[in-house]
């Protein structure tokens, strides 16, 4: 491959040319204290940054910048730190998701309207990865992206603890009555020991692994733990690398291709990964310029087993699967059904990138003969009650629910489901179907992490951890139970959820694929005609222009005038 000259570097423009700009650019690199030789004919790299004092996933990317930015200066480049939003699944309100196409925006604008020649991107919380991807595949520079690593295990007494996955757990067991106060402030100083995100196989995993089997990562870079001194290396490898990318002129659009996306599908079913994937890889995939569909999902689901061991549907934590190979040895196991011959940004092809790696702990990373389930581990489901599709992860479902009707319990809103779960008078029963709308992409607003509706305490109280649960929301990806999430089209916008009564009957069957509401066309036509739209949710602001926006879960829940054709001008710098 022929390297870039320096008079071909995008950054060129700005400092390179013999016009006035030109001048005051490099006058103005001068104030920030930096001599020409330090980046004049050199390739400009943006580290975007997501860190944040209140992003407990991020709160180690300050010092993780430095190592990436070390690595630069080695391969010769010039390194600049961006710092961007940061999406704190935590802490931020309603829901990240509201945020997720912001941050992406942000990100594609940076890296088109300053002098840069090649990015690295910091990210790891849920919507970090997939937002920052989305930003700059349509940005289309060479990119290489560094996760922010799993935490360490989590501790209580003589237990290891997942985070989410026990959170939810002991959280219930405080409900039935099995632990008290002291035990869950005990908990709540073990559940999460260090920075980096969830270290369970939720949506942070799932979607870092994504990122490495789109080949965006150094290999093996989603599993390190986020204190490890590994991480350190593996941040000024990243810095290091993008630079000869750059050389190279390897943009992400030569990466980020149909057989990527289908490999890291094949991959977070494989891993038995988080429900989210479905809708941050359509949108991912939309900025490519690839359509990727839930039909896809489907399809792929149906001809990979789950091999890795990992909670929420299974034993282990992100550090076992570190240490018994990571994402490599997993890979190695799917040889099959993977795309080998396309580019990563480590290796020429996949097949080169995955030679020589091994299983250390079959346990955790099963052999295909030994699989965790014979089929990746989330369903696509059709039906009159979601005609645009919607999805369950059966690997984490109590097998006798996956297929069930019973009577429907109707929330019209997360509030009034909180406030009256537990009324008795609701005469709620192990047999009855919780359901839950407005609060899908619309009228959530931003489809919040609702999908797991807490089971009365009174059934909790007798033993019962799991019932079916229906939503047009998300999930965590730490989450688990037999819950049927992204309901399209929304109750918000009038989809079939909306005509939902207390006491229809409901029908769930994951091997056929379907969920089907037991009330006539006729009827439903009736309740159609009745129904009326709810209020918007926002007057003004950066809510009315989601609002304006935003698609259906289905296809990403992306921007329509992000997600559409169409080019954008480089900018003239001179």
């Amino acid at each position: 491959m022929v390297a870039v000259r320096p008079d071909e570097l995008r950054s060129h423009q700005w400092y390179g040319t013999d016009g006035l700009r030109s001048f005051s650019h490099r006058a103005r690199t001068r104030q920030l204290g930096y001599l020409p030789e330090e980046h004049l004919g050199k390739p400009v790299i943006a580290v975007l940054n997501t860190w944040s004092d209140i992003n407990p996933c991020h709160v180690h990317l300050r010092d993780r910048a430095q190592a990436v930015k070390r690595g630069v200066w080695q391969a010769g480049g010039f390194p600049l730190e961006f710092p961007v939003s940061t999406l704190s699944e935590t802490f931020q309100k309603p829901t990240p998701m509201l945020y997720r196409n912001l941050l992406a925006m942000e990100t594609e604008e940076l890296l088109r309207s300053y002098p840069v020649d090649g990015a690295v991107l910091m990210g790891g919380c849920d919507k970090t990865t997939p937002a920052l991807l989305m930003g700059a595949a349509s940005a289309d520079l060479p990119t290489v992206f560094v996760p922010a690593g799993p935490m360490l295990p989590g501790h209580w007494r003589n237990e290891v603890l997942g985070s989410g996955t026990d959170m939810w757990k002991y959280w219930d067991d405080k409900r039935a009555g099995l632990i008290g106060d002291c035990e869950l402030a005990e908990l709540e100083s073990g559940l999460a020991r260090s920075p980096g995100h969830c270290m369970t196989m939720g949506t942070a995993s799932t979607l870092t692994a994504a990122a490495e089997a789109l080949g965006v990562t150094m290999p093996g870079a989603s599993s390190i733990p986020a204190v490890d001194s590994g991480h350190d290396r593996m941040a000024a490898a990243s810095g290091m690398r993008i630079v000869e990318l750059v050389h190279q002129n390897l943009t992400l659009s030569k990466l980020l291709t149909q057989d990527a996306y289908a490999d890291a599908v094949a991959t977070v079913l494989a891993l038995g990964g988080s429900t989210n994937a479905v809708i941050h890889l359509i949108a991912m995939a939309g900025r490519s310029g690839v359509r990727l569909t839930l039909d896809d999902f489907d399809r792929i689901a149906r001809t990979v087993p789950v091999l890795a061991n990992l909670r929420p549907g299974g034993q282990y934590l992100m550090e076992d699967f570190h240490f018994a190979g990571g994402l490599p040895a997993f890979l190695a196991q799917l040889t099959d059904v993977l795309h080998l011959d396309r580019p990563t940004v480590a290796h020429d092809t996949l097949r080169e990138q995955l030679a020589g790696a091994t299983v250390h702990n079959p346990e955790v990373i099963r052999p295909r003969d030994k699989p965790l389930a014979d089929e990746g581990g989330v369903a696509v489901l059709r039906g009159n009650l979601c005609p645009d599709g919607a999805v369950i992860k059966h690997i984490a479902a109590e097998p006798h629910l996956l297929r069930h009707t019973g009577p429907a319990v109707v929330f019209d809103d997360y509030k009034e489901m909180q406030r009256t779960i537990n009324d008795p008078a609701l005469g709620i029963t192990a047999d009855h179907v919780l359901v839950l709308r407005g609060s899908g992409p619309l009228g959530g607003p931003g489809m919040p992490e609702y999908g797991m509706l807490p089971i009365p305490d009174h059934l909790l109280k007798q033993g019962v951890r799991d019932m079916v649960r229906i939503s047009d929301a998300r999930m965590s990806g730490t989450s688990y139970g037999t819950c049927v999430l992204h309901i399209a089209p929304e109750s918000f916008v009038g989809g079939p959820l909306a005509l939902v009564r207390t006491g229809d009957l409901i029908t769930l069957d994951v091997e056929a694929r379907s969920l089907h509401l037991d009330v006539s066309d006729e009827e439903l036509a009736r309740r159609r005609d009745a129904w009326t739209p709810p209020p918007a949710r926002y007057g003004r602001g950066y809510g009315a222009l989601y609002s304006e926006q935003i698609t259906q879960a289905d296809t990403g829940c992306d921007f329509a005038f992000l997600a559409r054709e169409g080019e954008v001008p480089d900018p003239y710098a001179g």
